[in-house]
């Protein structure tokens, strides 16, 4: 079941179609997508990097920036600890290399995701203590380690935050009680006090920004920060973070950069799956490149990934990138696995439950967000998906757009060992004979409804199927990049006729459609989704035979609506415009 609507918001369009030389359709998106006002629509379709906030706006970056230039000229060794996904290893990236291009005495320490979990630790602490480091600073975690940080103090270590996650609170007759850190500086946008405009950033631009601050410190000019770009638009996309604002600033400069890196493994890597740099688009990072690296940190180590984007020699970064795709080929099998597993486990016992927290002791715990990814989308309610660990039971949940995953958890803390998280995403560690309370309650407190739990299917624009042409095509990628927060504009049409369909692909899992417009205009059509579901959809609604006959190209009965996306399709040096379907019925 969806419920498809088509948004209805309205300004005037002919107006600010003229004014910024765009058509009145696209001037229709932007008001959809809420960018309001002269300066703000500017901002969308020119903004550039001259644009980007000031770094001095962000609480403590100035502070953070003064010690850790205190500390590399008194040559202190500083440990940057970072996570071991796609932002952590940016991140720690980021502040590694922008240290060292100081002359700080830096090494860095990524957790193992089986042995530490997520962020610093006591037990990272313990080695940093031994190993004489001097000050640590965190990046992509730290916020919430309020006694992991206080361990470090009292070992009189300097604890620099750097973060991007919610900050932890607690609550009281509905009043939130935010709890401070002892850290030294804490640079999160996040935090209530904090002026920076913008509080959307990954923890990757939390460090650039950093570096950007300790640059100027040191007397360089904060541009030369600029080369990290690439790796904040990485991060920025890898880690879903809304493509709106100051981020999608960032990343459209980032792409800009990937055609020219200079990097040997990001080269490496982008080579490796089969793409040239100046191929790599938003889309690429987020489901070509990006699972390569998260891939390192959940199958064996994320210092692959780190070491990858450090490495200076071609040859060496080539084995690397190749490790990396191989890792995340093995992950994808592993993955398929663990979502037949979860799917089972809500067919037999959780149907009920409207938020779903799925058991599943055998599954590799590094594998968890993703199968809560996929039930979500199945089942299209929040899911947390739980495994078994050393010490007890780890998990993470991926939520719904009206679900505060942190918030939610926040309501059943007395379970956790350790828990934290974005409103979206959140993960968690807790023991065994705690799960079955766990899910009582966090479903005692879900106040969401059946209606909810029906996706939303939101129409930019009820248009004619064959409207689109090359010049509106190239017009509509002006809104790029594409991702969380800033998604394809979709268009709708109905009671198309299916001339014919043929099932293609390596995997037979694309269906190329032929259709034609209530005037009898052809359009051609793809359909990127389960090809069998789609098949069966139309083989419940008007019967095997006529499916049949589509799939032979004669003539049958099937109408059907869709909501499609113009692509530009190029052949043998022709271009085409082929819609690209999202849903149907």
């Amino acid at each position: 079941m969806e419920n498809w609507f088509v948004i209805n918001k309205r300004a005037d369009f002919a107006g600010i179609a003229q004014k910024f030389g765009i058509s009145p359709v696209t001037a229709r998106l932007l008001r959809n997508r809420d960018i309001i006002g002269d300066e703000a629509i500017r901002r969308y379709l020119y903004g550039g990097i001259q644009e980007l906030y000031s770094p001095h706006l962000l609480k403590d970056a100035d502070l953070l920036a003064e010690i850790l230039l205190r500390k590399i000229r008194e040559k202190k060794r500083i440990r940057i600890i970072g996570d071991y996904d796609i932002d952590g290893v940016m991140s720690t990236y980021i502040l590694y290399r922008g240290m060292k291009a100081c002359g700080g005495e830096a090494d860095f320490q990524i957790p193992d995701r089986m042995k530490d979990g997520y962020g610093i630790n006591d037990h990272l602490i313990e080695n940093a203590h031994a190993a004489g480091i001097d000050t640590i600073v965190t990046c992509d975690n730290g916020i919430a380690a309020i006694d992991e940080i206080a361990h470090a103090k009292a070992y009189g270590m300097t604890v620099l935050v750097t973060d991007h996650h919610e900050i932890p609170y607690t609550e009281e007759n509905g009043e939130r009680h935010y709890i401070k850190s002892a850290a030294d500086a804490v640079v999160n946008p996040k935090q209530p006090d904090c002026p920076y405009p913008y509080k959307g950033l990954c923890g990757a631009a939390v460090a650039f920004k950093v570096i950007q601050v300790l640059y100027e410190k040191t007397g360089a000019s904060p541009e030369a920060a600029y080369e990290f770009l690439e790796n904040v638009a990485f991060a920025t996309v890898g880690d879903v973070m809304d493509l709106t604002d100051e981020n999608r600033i960032l990343v459209k400069e980032g792409l800009k950069r990937i055609r020219f890196t200079a990097n040997p493994g990001m080269r490496a890597l982008i080579l490796q799956n089969g793409l040239l740099p100046e191929q790599v688009t938003a889309y690429h990072f987020g489901f070509v490149l990006g699972p390569c690296v998260n891939a390192s940190g959940r199958l064996e180590t994320a210092r692959l990934a780190l070491q990858l984007f450090l490495q200076e020699d071609a040859v060496k970064a080539a084995e690397l990138a190749a490790k990396l795709v191989e890792l995340n080929a093995q992950r994808k099998d592993m993955t398929a696995e663990g979502v037949k597993l979860a799917a089972e486990a809500v067919e037999e016992g959780g149907a009920g439950q409207k938020v779903l927290v799925i058991y599943l002791p055998e599954v590799h715990e590094s594998l968890a967000g993703i199968i809560a990814g996929r039930i979500r989308e199945l089942y299209h309610r929040p899911v947390f998906v739980l495994t078994r660990s050393e010490d007890g039971v780890k998990g993470s949940g991926r939520s719904v757009e009206c679900y505060s995953m942190y918030d939610e958890l926040c309501k059943c803390r007395e379970f956790f060992t350790k828990f934290g998280g974005h409103p979206m995403a959140a993960g968690l560690s807790m023991q065994e004979k705690d799960v079955a309370a766990f899910r009582r309650k966090i479903n005692a407190c879900c106040g969401l409804t059946e209606e909810d739990f029906i996706p939303k299917i939101k129409i930019d624009i009820a248009m004619p199927a064959d409207y689109p042409g090359l010049d509106f095509a190239r017009e509509l990628e002006i809104l790029e990049p594409f991702g969380k927060g800033n998604i394809k504009p979709q268009f709708a049409d109905r009671n198309l006729k299916l001339a014919r369909a043929a099932v293609v692909g390596k995997n037979r899992n694309v269906i190329r459609l032929w259709l034609r417009t209530e005037q009898d205009h052809p359009v051609s059509a793809v359909y990127f989704g389960d090809a069998e579901a789609f098949l069966n959809y139309y083989r419940e609604k008007y019967g095997e035979s006529e499916v049949e006959r589509a799939l032979s190209g004669k003539e049958n009965g099937i109408l059907m609506s869709v909501v499609f996306y113009p692509q530009l399709n190029e052949y043998q040096g022709t271009e085409s415009v082929q819609l690209v379907i999202r849903n149907y019925r």
